[in-house]
């Protein structure tokens, strides 16, 4: 490694990419292409960043796999910057392999980093703490000790605790004061700043008021029955009822809770679950119908009992029934949620996301843009959305989680 290489290689380390680009910025050959796509990365140039670094990869040639592997990871990185949630794993993995395979231990561990942002993004957080198994090398950069740092409390939000989440945070607060780098720790700030900001709204008795991911967590009580709007499940502390896929069943339980302890009148049942219009002797049958199901979904929670008017939530030991609804409510709200970070997105990669068709993401985003709640930017297959971020709220309750792991 000459020495005009080996400069610019630091400066990129401390986060100065202006004074990386002083020395490679006329430079042709391979190491000084892939240090020239880092640092437009930097700068926030993805496109360019991501071409100058295959251009790299292929300069180097199969002779020097060690090289071609760091370039596919910082690609990689560039891709999940830009919210390209397609690239392919396997390449990265191979990557990640052969970095290994050469000793090259702490590029190995960047690799898996990123394999499990990607992960975290997808909602797949099993498969992300797996992928973060290992611990960070003890010699490993300050950057990267916050970035692991980060992704731990990512997770921890998903899951609801809160703790661990800021116990996260502090270690990546200190990493990245050590590493300089003024981006990374605005990266945590916000991130702090999410975590203490109001997650959800509790509906209770008739009343509503915003709550903190703590006090989310401090809601789960043997006595107390939630039906969270958040995951669409109702559950204690130790029952979850999963309602996501029965839609007409959730709309019904969350109207009786909202309404607990008093009874709904059969109306206004029928106009919540079913958005009828005119209400007939056939939403009647239907509603009963439906009531019956409800009941055997929560038969170990609470019954439904017929009441004059309608019916009510009854229920089996808990004491108190409560609502835990999402900061805002709207039609669109998971995509808001998603895009709320302040990254620009394309459609294929929030259906990736949602686990949603890109026809009806594509869909919502058109709805979104015609309200001036979004913005595109770039034409064709480049076409990217972006938003501000959601003033107030943090948005983990609406992030996408796999309900298996749930």
């Amino acid at each position: 490694m000459d020495s005009m290489i080996a400069a610019a290689a630091r400066s990129l380390a401390a986060g100065d990419p202006i004074g990386a680009l002083n020395y490679v910025s006329l430079r042709e050959d391979a190491p000084a292409l892939a240090l020239r796509g880092i640092a437009m990365a930097q700068l926030g140039d993805l496109a360019r960043a991501k071409g100058l670094l295959r251009s790299a990869a292929r300069a180097f040639g199969p002779s020097h796999a060690l090289a071609r592997a760091r370039c596919i990871v910082a690609e990689a990185e560039v891709a999940l910057a830009a919210r390209d949630l397609r690239w392919p794993e396997k390449s990265l993995d191979a990557a990640r392999s052969t970095l290994e395979a050469n000793g090259d231990r702490l590029n190995a561990a960047h690799a898996r980093y990123l394999s499990a942002k990607r992960l975290l993004l997808l909602g797949r957080l099993e498969d992300a703490e797996q992928a973060l198994a290992q611990r960070v090398p003890e010699n490993a950069p300050a950057a990267l000790r916050a970035c692991h740092a980060l992704l731990v409390a990512g997770i921890a939000i998903r899951r609801l605790q809160p703790q661990l989440a800021r116990d996260a945070l502090e270690t990546a607060a200190k990493a990245a004061r050590a590493s300089g780098i003024a981006s990374l720790s605005a990266e945590v700030e916000s991130a702090e700043a999410s975590l203490a900001a109001p997650a959800a709204r509790l509906i209770a008795r008739g009343r509503t008021r915003a709550v903190t991911l703590e006090e989310v967590q401090a809601l789960s009580s043997p006595k107390r029955i939630i039906v969270d709007a958040c995951r669409y499940a109702v559950r204690d502390a130790g029952t979850t009822v999963p309602l996501a896929t029965r839609p007409v069943l959730f709309a019904l339980a969350r109207v009786l809770a909202e309404a607990w302890p008093d009874d709904v009148p059969r109306e206004t049942l029928i106009a919540q679950a079913f958005r009828g219009k005119f209400i007939d002797e056939t939403h009647r049958a239907r509603l009963r119908v439906e009531i019956g199901r409800l009941r055997a979904q929560l038969k170990t929670l609470a019954d439904v009992t017929a009441t004059k008017r309608g019916f009510a939530l009854m229920p089996r030991g808990a004491h108190d029934v409560v609502v835990l609804a999402r900061p805002f409510e709207e039609k669109h709200a998971a995509v808001l949620a998603l895009m709320a970070d302040g990254e620009s997105w394309s459609s294929s990669a929030l259906a990736l996301a949602l686990g949603a068709s890109q026809r009806s993401v594509q869909r919502a985003l058109d709805a979104l843009a015609s309200e001036g709640k979004i913005q595109s930017i770039g034409e064709g297959r480049a076409r990217k959305w972006m938003m501000p971020p959601v003033v107030g709220f943090a948005t983990a309750l609406l992030l996408p989680t796999s309900m298996a792991s749930d």
